[in-house]
């Protein structure tokens, strides 16, 4: 195996490996390699989730232009890529629901932000409670947001194709490895995998997901922030409950300043419907089962209560809202009463199957706020993408394509040929559309 390599990329979820494909298009003769814990690429967060490819009507089109841009255009990206390799793809839309007055203003928010990323006036239209009962008579609302233009999908397919494209064009994918410590020497990195071996690169790009900032903090990166788990937990219903809806059907969150989201109604790409996520704590970006929480209780506990997350653990609200969280993972009944709110045909009892979990983590600042966006840092030879919750899978194809191109500009990492062809698409025509 070749020990040296011009660029290593610690991750292989979604985003990562959406990162070694355009490098790898882009580089013909760069040493790429990724490096994955689990034994196969998209096994955690990337895999586990609603397999939403969503339209951009949740981005405030001033504030976050650049992730609208990625989620309009990685809508468009995703389609295509499905079509060229026979990938499950779905058109089959999401609705967002308003309980009340207050709900139906987010909505109208929510339209206009849609309609100014991009959506035409047949992606996205506005009902009221008799016009949604005419398409969706079992839900129950005072308003609704139908995006039509919303799809269902599984991210796990699409990221193995991508590695195995990325595979084609050079890339060494390093499974069932572990990064177990980093160090510079000279001028280039020393990465220890597996606590026996080592590798060496040049240049190291930090996408590792829940444990981005672990990384970020072994190179003396950005250790103002820390990171927090959250679990999200799904139900799977009896198939009589499949046809109840059309779409996926979603609710106003809220408290949308924390990443607490109210479950959904999911339709899956396969056609199975499950009732999901809630967020409940956990002390690991594994934390699944009860064994790895109470191994990571102690240390995770002393590094939140050592930074800004303290403030947020002793946050009333934060603490009513865990509770909460707790609570419906501890009870289906509470889980399934949320969505019974516009859902009201469901019957806790016949649900009886659980759904995959997924762990998501977000970071909170040294003011012990959660921070709502990606954050990008350069480090002299190293890249880090921490709090990869937004765009999410739906723009990791743009997002990687930016991330790529940023290095270039700032000539970390010079590309041989930016108007390379990778796959279906131009290098530089994906980079011009969501400048």
């Amino acid at each position: 195996m070749t020990h040296s390599f011009d660029v290593i990329i610690i991750g292989g979820g979604i985003l990562g490996t959406s990162i070694s494909y355009f490098l790898s298009n882009l580089n013909k003769s760069k040493k790429i390699a990724v490096i994955e814990q689990a034994h196969n690429v998209a096994f955690h967060t990337s895999g586990r989730n609603t397999g939403k490819v969503h339209a951009p009507y949740l981005y405030n089109p001033e504030k976050k232009k650049f992730f609208a841009k990625s989620a309009f255009h990685g809508y468009e990206m995703w389609e295509t890529y499905a079509k060229l390799k026979k990938l499950p793809f779905k058109k089959d839309g999401v609705i967002e629901v308003a309980l009340d007055e207050k709900g139906t203003s987010v909505l109208e928010k929510y339209l206009k932000w849609g309609k100014q990323n991009g959506l035409e006036d047949n992606d996205i239209e506005l009902l009221n409670k008799e016009e949604i009962k005419k398409i969706e008579p079992e839900i129950k609302c005072e308003s609704a947001l139908c995006v039509y233009k919303d799809a269902s999908t599984d991210y796990s397919l699409f990221t193995n194709s991508i590695m195995k494209d990325s595979k084609e064009s050079g890339t060494v994918f390093l499974l069932d490895t572990r990064v177990t410590k980093i160090e510079k020497e000279k001028d280039r990195w020393v990465i220890t995998i597996n606590d026996d071996r080592e590798i060496y690169a040049k240049f190291l790009i930090n996408a590792a997901g829940g444990e981005a900032v672990n990384i970020a903090h072994d190179v003396g990166v950005a250790k103002k922030v820390t990171d927090v788990h959250f679990r999200g937990e799904y139900w799977r219903v009896p198939k009589e409950y499949n046809s109840l809806t059309k779409s996926s059907v979603y609710s106003v969150p809220e408290f949308p300043e924390y990443p607490f989201l109210d479950p959904h109604w999911i339709l899956r790409v396969d056609g199975s419907c499950e009732i999901g996520p809630n967020a409940v704590p956990v002390f690991s970006p594994y934390g699944y089962g009860k064994v790895k929480n109470i191994k990571e209780f102690i240390p995770k506990m002393l590094e939140m209560l050592g930074s800004g997350a303290r403030k947020a653990i002793f946050d009333k609200q934060f603490q009513e809202l865990a509770i909460n969280e707790i609570q419906s993972s501890m009870s289906k009944t509470a889980m399934v009463n949320r969505v019974k709110k516009f859902l009201p045909k469901i019957n806790a009892d016949k649900i009886t199957e659980k759904g995959t979990a997924g762990i998501r983590s977000s970071i909170i600042d040294e003011n012990g706020k959660f921070v709502p966006d990606v954050i990008q840092m350069d480090d002299e030879a190293s890249f880090h993408i921490l709090n990869y919750n937004s765009p999410g899978a739906t723009g990791a194809l743009p997002f990687a394509a930016h991330i790529v191109n940023h290095l270039n500009e700032k000539e970390f990492l010079k590309c041989e040929d930016p108007q390379a062809q990778c796959g279906p698409w131009k290098f530089n025509e994906i980079i011009e559309k969501i400048k």
